[in-house]
């Protein structure tokens, strides 16, 4: 243990010498296109001295940091890290932006730009469908002369090229071309290719998604209860085969996200009962006054030997909403992880000595 946050102190401490090479009189050309930390106002702009100094602010009863940038960037690596770590890695608290870039099954269209300022734009509702699953094809074609009521969608295999899947995309009252594909084939990677004529010419539009094998079915929440600084809320999910999972899932109150869970376990291949945990660092503070719910749940069975592919299965689009039982005994305080604390402790140690 001792070893390993040695590690972690030399590690730093080469980036931090990086840094300082960086900031050294000898390299000023080489970090003039960056912004500098923090902005100075315009009462100090010119005086790098009060910007410094402003940008060194402390806490009250904390050792202000060195002049020193070694030792200032170490002080500031230790109090992050200490920041970090009062928090357990099964439960981490979230903003509205963390929790959407959190979600594990989102696609993000891609936009393919034509000549005369069109687009050929393809849609789909989900990055990863579950084998038998269909996939709705939704595409979108603005252009000087698009030629053509229909455009052809293939399916092909990332890695051979062989093609598995082909359908027409017909258009809609709304303007828009769409079609259905299936995801009946051998789980893995695969090239989503929607061709089209424009200015008599074709075009090919290229994305990626992956079909995942059906790793089972989740069957709903059974009661909550307080255990500890934790609540428990267990999830009930019956797999297709055994293996060793990792399931995760956001707690929402009302419309605000509260914290990212996060738990591994083994299973067998009948059903199981997997209990998330949100410490009470993330629930103490708060007026719980309704239902909790439990959203985007996603399952991951990990690769059971190197060179295997992790699996994926996602929970109901609705998620799980629950009535949470008595909060007032959990507590805001920072997570107990000696080996964290052990590497806190040596990062400002490492930091006090400049």
């Amino acid at each position: 243990m001792l070893y390993r946050a040695m590690g972690l102190i030399l590690g730093i401490t080469a980036g931090v010498a990086g840094v300082v090479w960086l900031l050294s009189s000898d390299n000023e050309g080489s970090i003039l296109s960056h912004p500098p930390i923090k902005a100075a106002s315009p009462d100090n702009a010119g005086n790098g001295q009060e910007t410094a100094s402003a940008t060194r602010a402390h806490k009250p009863g904390q050792k202000p940091p060195s002049d020193n940038a070694m030792g200032f960037m170490l002080a500031s690596v230790a109090d992050e890290y200490q920041q970090t770590i009062r928090y357990p890695d099964y439960s981490v608290p979230l903003t509205p932006a963390q929790a959407e870039a959190y979600q594990g099954n989102r696609y993000h269209p891609v936009i393919l730009p034509l000549e005369g300022d069109g687009r050929f734009v393809v849609t789909l509702d989900k990055f990863r469908f579950s084998r038998g699953e269909p996939i709705l094809v939704v595409a979108s074609l603005d252009g000087r002369q698009v030629f053509g009521q229909s455009l052809s969608a293939t399916l092909e295999t990332a890695g051979s090229q062989d093609q598995v899947e082909t359908a027409e995309l017909a258009m809609s009252e709304t303007g828009y071309y769409q079609g259905t594909l299936s995801s009946d084939h051998t789980p893995g990677e695969y090239r989503l290719i929607v061709q089209a004529r424009v200015d008599g010419k074709p075009v090919r539009h290229v994305s990626s998604l992956t079909i995942e094998p059906d790793l089972g079915s989740f069957e709903g929440l059974e009661t909550a209860y307080v255990s500890g600084n934790d609540l428990i809320i267990p999830v009930r999910f019956d797999p297709e085969q055994s293996g060793y999972y990792a399931l995760s899932g956001q707690l929402y109150l009302g419309e605000t996200p509260l914290a990212q869970l996060q738990q591994d376990t083994a299973l067998g291949s009948s059903a199981a009962t997997i209990r998330l945990k949100a410490h009470g660092s993330v629930l103490a503070n708060r007026t719980v006054d309704g239902p909790l719910q439990l959203r985007h749940l996603q399952i991951r069975r990990l690769p059971a030997a190197p060179g295997d592919r992790t699996d994926y299965a996602f929970g109901p689009e609705e998620g799980y909403q629950f009535s949470p039982p008595d909060l007032s005994n959990l507590r805001d305080q920072p997570a107990v992880n000696p080996e964290s604390e052990q590497r806190a402790a040596l990062l400002q140690q490492l930091a006090d000595k400049f």
